[in-house]
């Protein structure tokens, strides 16, 4: 069964690069463009994982992460952010965050990553 992904990101360009990379590995991808869409779209489906940037315009990453808890979700999500020093800290509080991925990040390794953060929840 193909898994699904939400892909949340402010910039097109990373939205349309990541649904290349992910399409091509074989995922059906979904994006939203800020925290609002993201929260609206996992109100209505069902994702295998989400890709979530940290800063967004309307609701910010932690917003939408409180959101999912709130519609008790447990989507695996990995947060991409240029901070992610400062960000560890306020994540620890969101057990479904698998991975803090930095931007910029290295294409290659984005398939291994999502492969990685939807298999953790195989064996949970």
């Amino acid at each position: 069964m193909t898994k699904e992904l939400l892909i949340v990101d402010d910039q097109p360009g990373i939205r349309l690069l990541l649904t290349d990379i992910l399409m091509n590995a074989g995922y059906e991808i979904t994006t939203a463009s800020d925290g609002k869409e993201a929260i609206d779209l996992l109100g209505e489906k069902q994702f295998d994982l989400v890709m979530l940037d940290y800063k967004l315009p309307l609701v910010d990453g932690i917003g939408v992460l409180e959101r999912i808890r709130e519609m008790e979700q447990s989507v695996p999500t990995i947060v991409m952010s240029g901070l992610v020093e400062k960000i560890e800290m306020e994540l620890q509080d969101f057990p479904q965050v698998k991975k803090i991925l930095a931007k910029p990040f290295n294409i290659e390794d984005i398939p291994v990553i999502v492969e990685d953060a939807i298999g953790d929840v195989l064996m949970e």
